[in-house]
């Protein structure tokens, strides 16, 4: 029996529990992992209220996908792994069907990898959503390359400063948008070329000025909703608007009719298509390994809670207070 979190209707915080649940052995193509750091992604919260891009198909539900621990158990048909091997999940599987919130879980082998030597449990949970989405949004996608603009909001986000971070070591310059000036200073620390505060500054002046009047050739957003228009105007001729977060929860417009027919490319991206792929995941684990080597990356933990502080680590989550990642220990 395994410590889990459970939520047996959809709801707040509140609705999760944590119940003893029986562990099976990992089937065909699974690894079964102790859990020992779990990172907390905007997703869970989602799917826990019933607002995410998949809906939760039967209750009671689990949680999480991104974890950092030990192998424990490796099933049929898997290789390259063996029993007390360091590991982290990367979201490339549905809710409905795994979870890592809890002391044991069960996940498919597609979606682990190997922890690099150094990196700890509560950083091996904060480290791949953030750059894998980054990476795959800007770079596989995108095509990002030295000399580019990239604006991007929700700044201070775990995958906000991962994007900070692969557009500097690209040789990008990273202009943040962030709503007040409390995290200003937070964010030019970790790289970013300019902080703008939107409820403050000429956010279309700063960035045309930075930019010698051409615009960004990329804006990733993760807001979405009315305001895709006004950051469509921030784009360069041929530049792309990458939406890969609905944080607004309302109708996204497309803002090209508009705007008059500009060139712009809009395009929606989530990580499960760099998850999913497993040459697209081997390229970007590559890169991100890379990075965490020289020190160009690193995980920005915002603040760790024990497994039986989940729903205020959930509580924490929503108030997006936090600079980095959250993430959850749990007892050994």
């Amino acid at each position: 029996m395994a410590m889990t979190v459970m939520f047996h209707e959809l709801g707040g915080p509140e609705v999760m529990r944590i119940e003893d649940v029986e562990v099976r052995e990992p089937g065909p193509g699974e690894l079964r992992i102790r859990v020992e750091a779990i990172g907390l992604n905007r997703a869970e919260v989602l799917f826990r209220t019933g607002r995410y891009i998949e809906p939760v198909t039967a209750f009671p539900a689990r949680l999480g996908t991104e974890a950092a621990g030990v192998v424990e158990a490796v099933g049929e048909g898997v290789t390259g792994f063996r029993p007390g091997q360091p590991v982290s999940t990367v979201p490339g599987f549905s809710q409905n069907e795994y979870g890592v919130y809890a002391e044991q879980a069960i996940v498919p082998a597609s979606a682990v990898l190997h922890r690099p030597e150094g990196l700890g449990a509560v950083e091996g949970a904060a480290v791949w959503m953030p750059y894998l989405t980054a990476y795959g949004a800007l770079v596989e996608v995108g095509g990002m390359r030295p000399g580019d603009t990239v604006v991007l909001n929700a700044a201070s986000s775990s995958v906000g400063l991962a994007a900070i971070h692969v557009a500097d070591r690209v040789g990008a310059t990273p202009i943040a948008l962030t709503r007040t000036a409390a995290k200003k200073d937070a964010l030019l620390r970790e790289g970013a070329a300019d902080v703008i505060v939107t409820g403050e500054d000429d956010v279309a002046g700063r960035v045309l000025a930075a930019t010698g009047g051409r615009g960004a050739e990329f804006v990733f957003d993760a807001v979405a909703g009315p305001g895709v228009t006004d950051l469509a105007r921030l784009v360069a001729p041929g530049g792309s608007l990458l939406v890969y977060g609905a944080l607004s929860g309302e109708p996204t417009p497309y803002p090209g009719i508009e705007l008059g027919l500009p060139a712009l490319n809009m395009r929606t991206y989530t990580m499960l298509e760099t998850a999913r792929d497993p040459e697209r995941l081997r390229r970007a684990a590559a890169f991100v390994t890379s990075g965490l080597r020289s020190g160009a990356f690193r995980p920005v933990v915002d603040r760790a809670f024990p497994l039986a502080e989940i729903a205020d680590a959930h509580r924490h989550l929503e108030s997006n207070t936090q600079i980095g990642k959250i993430v959850v220990t749990v007892p050994r």
